[in-house]
């Protein structure tokens, strides 16, 4: 097993639903650390930033506005292969994809309000960590 770092972030709607201690419960009781932990409030600038990937797509001010409407939860979470592990725990972007026993198929209500990111790749992680920890 490898041991990881990835970035996780608990979403606006997390957060305004009271959800914070239910998930952070979830990726401890499956065995991962939180080594850092913050509750931040995102600008445009690290938005434009963190969602390069889709800053050109239709649906991005929509990002914009629902990644703005209130805090965040920035975390770092270790484990042996917490990248992959945390991504099943999560489930899939699409909640209508996403099983129950997941994070997202059992708190999110739309793909777009899905409570919950996590870093895809080594590179991604630490990128994501060195843009919200630096």
């Amino acid at each position: 097993m490898a041991f990881e770092r990835t970035y996780i972030m608990l979403k606006p709607d997390c957060v305004k639903r009271g959800l914070i201690g239910e998930v952070i419960s979830r990726i401890e009781k499956k065995g991962f650390k939180i080594e850092n932990m913050k509750m931040i409030q995102l600008d445009e600038k690290i938005l434009r930033e963190h969602y390069a990937h889709i800053a050109d797509k239709p649906f991005f001010p929509g990002v914009l506005d629902y990644m703005q409407s209130g805090p965040v939860v920035a975390m770092i979470v270790t484990g042996d292969n917490a990248i992959k592990g945390m991504r099943n725990l999560m489930g899939p972007t699409n909640y209508d994809e996403a099983k129950g026993g997941t994070i997202r198929g059992d708190f999110a209500t739309s793909t777009g309000e899905n409570i919950i990111h996590g870093s895809d790749s080594p590179e991604t992680a630490e990128a994501e960590i060195k843009r919200f920890f630096s």
